[in-house]
C-alpha cells in the first residue's frame, strides 16, 4: 500500500516546502479552500517526481474534512498529517480566524483519527502568538467545551474576543486559537495513543511564506528582538516537521515545540503593540 501524507496549506510556504521533502517516500495530498489555487504546487511537485495530487477541502466544515480524510484512507495508508492550514490576523474578521483555526483543528483531529492507523503521526501546526497573549486573556477553561458543544464553544471564545476595542479582535482571535491548538493537541494525545497514533503540535515564529508577508510589519518588530534576528526558512520548519513523523521520533507526542528564534524568550507582547 501506499504511504500517504496529507498536508492541509500545502499549497505555499511551510506546508509546500515539507510535502517535497516527504513526497521522496510519501504519496502527497495537498489541500486547500480551492484547488486552482493549489495547480502551481502541484506542477512543482511533479516536476521533482513527486506523485501528488490536490484536494479542496474547507477546514471549518466537518463534512467537507470527512470527504478529505474518506479520501485520503482510499488512496494508502495513511502515514503522516501535517495541519499547516490556518489564517492569520490580516486574512479575515475574528470569527473567520476562530473557525479556521480553532474549529479546523478540531475537525482534522476528530475525522482523521477515524482513519489513521498504529505508527502514523499527525502534527497540528499552532503558532508562538500562542504563547504570546497574556495568559489572563486566555479562556483555558473554556477549552474543554470544544469536546462537549462545539456550537457553545465557538460561543464561548468569541465571547471573550468581543470584549475587546474592535482594532484587536482579529489578533486576540489568533493568539486565542493558537493556544487552544495546542492545548488541543496535548489533550488529543492520550485518545490517539490507545490507537497506536502520535499526535503534537509545532509553533513556528516568522518565517519567509506567504502568510509572513501579510504580517510584515509586526513580523519585523518581532524578529529584531529575537535571538536569531532573521526571518526563518520554511526548509528550517520542514525538516522539523520531517523528523516529527519520522519513525526516528517515535516516541515523541503530546507536546508542543516551539520553533521561532528566540521570540517568545524576547517576552514581546503582541497585545500591547497593537494597542
Amino acid at each position: 500500500m501506499k504511504k500517504v501524507c496529507v498536508i492541509t496549506g500545502g499549497g505555499s510556504g511551510m506546508g509546500l516546502a515539507t510535502a517535497k521533502m516527504l513526497g521522496k517516500e510519501n504519496y502527497i495530498i495537498i489541500v486547500g479552500r480551492t484547488v486552482t489555487k493549489l495547480e502551481s504546487a502541484l506542477e512543482e511537485l511533479r516536476e521533482d517526481g513527486i506523485e501528488a495530487e490536490s484536494f479542496a477541502c474547507d477546514i471549518s466544515n466537518r463534512a467537507s474534512v470527512d470527504k478529505l480524510a474518506s479520501h485520503a484512507k482510499s488512496m494508502g495508508r495513511i502515514a503522516s498529517v501535517i495541519h499547516a492550514a490556518g489564517m492569520s490576523p490580516n486574512m479575515g474578521d475574528a470569527k473567520t480566524i476562530m473557525e479556521a483555526n480553532a474549529l479546523g483543528t478540531i475537525n482534522i483531529n476528530e475525522a482523521f483519527y477515524e482513519v489513521m492507523e498504529k505508527g502514523s503521526c499527525l502534527i497540528d501546526v499552532s503558532s508562538m502568538s500562542g504563547y504570546m497573549v497574556p495568559s489572563a486573556i486566555m479562556p483555558t477553561r473554556k477549552y474543554k467545551y470544544s469536546r462537549k458543544n462545539k456550537e457553545l464553544f465557538m460561543k464561548m471564545l468569541m465571547g471573550r474576543v468581543n470584549l475587546f476595542p474592535k482594532k484587536l479582535q482579529s489578533s486576540i482571535a489568533y493568539g486565542i486559537s493558537k493556544n487552544f491548538v495546542i492545548w488541543y493537541a496535548k489533550t488529543d494525545a492520550v485518545k490517539f495513543g490507545e490507537k497506536g497514533i502520535r499526535i503534537l503540535s509545532v509553533s513556528p515564529g516568522s518565517f519567509e511564506t506567504p502568510m509572513g508577508e501579510l504580517e510584515k510589519d509586526r513580523v519585523e518588530e518581532y524578529t529584531n528582538q529575537s535571538a536569531i534576528k532573521r526571518l526563518g526558512r520554511v526548509e528550517e520548519i520542514a525538516n522539523l516537521f520531517v523528523f516529527c513523523v519520522n519513525d526516528k521520533a517515535s516516541y515523541l507526542t503530546g507536546v508542543d515545540i516551539l520553533c521561532d528564534g528566540g521570540c517568545v524568550a524576547s517576552r514581546i507582547n503582541p497585545v500591547k503593540k497593537s494597542a
